[in-house]
């Protein structure tokens, strides 16, 4: 290739080719529930994003990237892709949308604190139900950040949860939170806690309306036996129906109504 040589003080040459250099861009793998970023990156706050809508978390990932000091390298629709990547991305932080696996959220803060102790997480919730944000925190959730709130906030939380600080979106209070914390311990969710795993499984789809032939053919079991997982979730969370279940949900914020 031919280059041309241009000569500028104190006799650096710098040879530029007269043809454009082929770039090489960064390597993204694509797979099911993931969107991962591997373009090398220095100085900037490693960030995974995690939610089931992509609009949300593709707005969030051009906000962030318009941030000097943060970098998003991953994107991520499910549980299993998030517990998956975290341990190659090696994020700094997890932004959480606790609307990512409906109740399967606030377990999948305590695997990620598992598998990643140093990786802070920031959870983002409609929900401003005290019980359901200690709960969030005593899983392991570094921040709790409101929806209704901006990206500057946003940006403030996972500033301070870096710091070593915890952050809660106003009108959330800290000192309500930690009392409530050591008075009720999150009665409900000892409750869910309670939930074997195929439970939890049920729960999700009980609460989309589900029938029990429908939950068996999808967790491929039989309509008897998810029947019976059904009659011990409405037992452990003292619950008398299907719909009992879901306005139980709701108010808790668990779930939220259009899902």
């Amino acid at each position: 290739m031919e280059t041309r040589a241009f000569f500028f003080p104190h006799q650096l040459a710098v040879f530029v080719p007269s043809e454009p250099l082929e770039r090489t861009s960064a390597i993204s793998v694509y797979q099911e529930g993931t969107d991962l970023d591997y373009a090398p990156m220095k100085h900037a706050t490693r960030i995974l994003l995690a939610g089931r809508h992509k609009l949300i978390t593709d707005g969030l990932r051009a906000l962030f990237e318009g941030e000097a000091d943060f970098r998003v390298v991953g994107q991520v629709s499910d549980a299993p892709a998030t517990i998956e990547s975290i341990g190659w991305l090696k994020p700094d932080v997890v932004v959480l949308d606790l609307i990512l696996q409906a109740l399967d959220s606030l377990t999948v803060i305590g695997q990620i604190r598992k598998h990643a102790p140093a990786t802070r997480i920031i959870a983002l919730s409609m929900s401003t139900d005290e019980s359901y944000v200690s709960q969030a925190l005593a899983s392991g959730a570094s921040g709790y950040v409101l929806k209704s709130g901006d990206f500057a906030e946003l940006a403030r939380a996972v500033r301070e949860v870096l710091g070593g600080r915890q952050y809660l979106s106003p009108p959330l209070d800290d000192r309500t939170i930690r009392d409530l914390q050591r008075k009720a311990g999150g009665e409900l969710f000892e409750k869910f806690a309670t939930l074997t795993s195929r439970e939890r499984q049920v729960l999700h789809l009980a609460v989309q309306g589900r029938t029990s032939s429908q939950i068996a053919a999808r967790l491929g079991i039989s309509p008897r036996t998810a029947e019976a997982h059904r009659a011990n979730i409405y037992r452990k969370l003292q619950v008398q129906s299907n719909a009992d279940l879901i306005a139980l949900a709701l108010r808790r914020g668990l779930i939220t109504r259009g899902l």
